[in-house]
This record gives C-alpha cells, structure tokens and sequence, in this order.
C-alpha cells in the first residue's frame, strides 16, 4: 500500500511539473490580419466618425490607464445613430433622460459616459453621439 502511495505521489509531482513548465511560455505574435464579418450597425461608426474627422471634432479623454479618443459627430449620421440604437438601448436599459436631453449608449452606463460610445437628443431635432477609440500611450507621442 505504501509503495502505491509513493508511486501516485511521483506522478502526481511529475505531471504537476510538467504542467507549469510552459507557464509564462507565449507564442510568437501572429501579425496576419485579422479577419472581419460583417457588421450593419458599423455604419453608424463609420460615418459619426469621418464627420468628426471632417470638421475637426475630436479630443483626447483619459483616466489612469487608459487614454481614448473621441469623436463628436451631429445633424444626419448623430440622428442615425441616435435612432439605430433604439432597440439596443430598450433590450440593455441604456436609455436615459437627463439634463433635458435622452441618451442611449450602446453599453450600460455604469459610472460615467468615460469609454461609452453614445447618442442624445434634445427632442426638439439636436442629435449628438460620441464614440470613444481606445487609443493608448500612442496618443500621447510616447
């Protein structure tokens, strides 16, 4: 019986060592491309987005470890995607009034807007959507 025990706790050691000597081993970076599907609400993206370009309205955003870039857009593609997210916000409960304007993000809101991509609107025709892209220390010129 001792030897029994002996032999179990051998290989009990040896397959625990063989288990955590890849430990903190990586693979090398596989720089392919990564490969995409489509995606309908992209759009809404895409065209908040390149008016923000246009018109310059972007800025920087960050909190300890994180550093974003937002684009403000407005008028038709805000509206857009103000009304796109309808269905998403009633589904998320992410539909808010405050400040007498009703905002939907495509996220919960937990704490604050930092790192939500959102859209307001006034009721009266102001539409206005932001969309936060992590950027990183790039942003910065590091």
């Amino acid at each position: 019986m001792r030897r029994t025990v002996a032999v179990i706790a051998i290989l009990a050691g040896l397959t625990s060592a063989c288990a955590h000597e890849n430990e903190g081993y990586l693979p090398p970076p596989n720089f392919r491309p990564i490969e995409t599907q489509p995606a309908p609400n992209a759009r809404f993206y895409a065209d908040c987005i390149a008016q923000a370009a246009e018109v310059g309205a972007y800025g920087r955003a960050s909190d300890a470890d994180t550093r974003m870039v937002l684009f403000t857009c407005t008028g038709a593609p805000a509206r857009a995607f103000y009304e796109g997210l309808a269905a998403r916000s009633a589904a998320v409960g992410s539909e808010v009034p405050t400040n007498g304007r009703t905002i939907r993000s495509t996220n919960r809101v937990r704490q604050n807007l930092f790192g939500v991509d959102w859209c307001s609107t006034d009721g009266a025709g102001d539409y206005r959507c932001v969309v936060s892209l992590n950027a990183g220390d790039f942003l910065d010129g590091e």
